[in-house]
């Protein structure tokens, strides 16, 4: 049985209680990192900006990660494993939803529905399919909250890649009358979304959005690999090496950035077996731990300013979200490559600015769309995921 941390303390409440309709949402979000679970208590109200009543940050006990890590790739057993998985990582979704409960001083039956991404362990669009690994019954069992999973699949069905689905949110949130604008999410992969002057929610066509590459995923495993810590805190270790330039154009030599959108990826491509079959090429003594670190994070700088200089050259502002918006030098490394670009001359700031701090983008972005599809609205973008039509995302799974 896989060890989930931290044992969850049940809410007392009647299973029978009908929720009430004030619009409180939670979202939770666990991304490529596998760092642990982002959750948010969030208040939607037609004509008013998202009112946050909590957040709440749950990390994943070692044997949880590692379960996890192990199923990004194939191996034996493959059908239990990710069921104990699943089991435990809702048992880590039901914590942060306990904390949510506590810190917003809400009971259960105030809360509409828990919007829950899951945690992507293969991500095939071109094949068909994403799975987005979850117990949503269990999580629906443990908190007396209806639950809204799933969301990717429908997409998918319709010819989409499933991703990204946050671009219809951004749009509602930081789109501006006056510029045209990017928000670039760092995660375990790294995605833009387009936001042309004066988008509203009619005009959802004109967004766009994509992944753009690798970003803390490689950051982490490096780390781990050379520091010993799940992530490089502050960037410290980036900061002390230098940029390979040799390196850095043997990591560019990827197909897939120069694919067009849409397209999105994940640890499928972007793992430890794609960065050493890199690294093979140099020597030892050429590398420095702390200089390959440096180049992982130009190769995330020089990935998205190009993606922004061929799709967005008139955005006047770039505004950062994700875990790595707390990386100072991943902030430089943009700021950098967009000033060697096309694009010279614009500012790179994190959605603080905006009024949101960088980690509650995400797990707002799942208590939205949770809050879509219990509204029969669609959450997808299909100028963005490349599906068929406009969909209604998520499965629920009543409480």
């Amino acid at each position: 049985m896989v060890d989930c941390g931290t044992n969850y303390e049940e809410p007392s409440v009647p299973r029978n209680t009908p929720p009430t309709s004030d619009g409180i949402y939670f979202g939770l979000m666990s991304g490529t990192s596998l760092d642990g679970v982002d959750g948010i208590a969030v208040e939607f109200a037609a004509g008013k900006p998202p009112l946050v009543l909590a957040d709440a940050f749950v990390s994943f006990a070692d044997g949880l990660r590692g379960a996890l890590l192990a199923l990004q790739q194939p191996g034996e057993n493959e059908i239990e494993r990710e069921a104990l998985a699943s089991s435990a990582l809702a048992s880590r979704y039901a914590v942060c939803c306990h904390e949510l409960l506590r810190s917003a001083n809400v009971g259960p039956t105030r809360v509409r529905a828990i919007g829950v991404h899951g945690q992507t362990v293969r991500h095939r669009p071109e094949k068909g399919y994403t799975r987005q690994i979850n117990n949503p019954a269990l999580l629906a069992e443990m908190t007396h909250i209806d639950v809204v999973a799933d969301f990717r699949s429908r997409d998918v069905a319709a010819g989409g890649q499933g991703a990204p689905l946050v671009p219809a949110f951004h749009a509602q949130i930081f789109g501006s009358d006056d510029e045209t604008r990017v928000v670039c999410n760092l995660g375990g992969i790294s995605n833009i979304t387009i936001l042309p002057a004066a988008v509203d929610a009619s005009v959802g066509a004109s967004v766009r959005g994509f992944d753009c590459g690798p970003a803390n995923v490689l950051l982490d495993e490096w780390a781990f690999r050379h520091i010993g810590m799940p992530y490089d805190e502050g960037g410290r270790f980036g900061a002390s090496g230098t940029v390979h330039q040799p390196l850095l154009n043997a990591l560019l030599d990827e197909p897939f950035f120069e694919q067009a959108p849409p397209k999105s990826t994940g640890r499928d491509l972007f793992n430890a077996a794609w960065l050493d079959a890199k690294l093979a090429a140099f020597s030892d003594a050429e590398l420095k731990p702390a200089d390959v670190q440096a180049t992982l994070a130009a190769l995330t700088g020089v990935t998205i300013a190009r993606e922004i200089e061929r799709h967005a050259s008139d955005c006047r502002a770039v505004y950062v979200c994700g875990g790595g918006a707390r990386n100072p030098q991943l902030l430089k490394a943009i700021d950098a490559a967009l000033a060697r670009s096309g694009v010279n001359g614009v500012p790179v700031r994190t959605t603080d600015a905006l009024g949101v701090p960088p980690h509650h983008v995400e797990s707002l972005a799942f208590a939205w769309l949770a809050m879509r599809c219990v509204e029969r609205t669609p959450g997808n973008l299909p100028a963005v995921t490349g599906a068929a039509g406009e969909r209604i995302l998520g499965a629920i799974y009543p409480r």
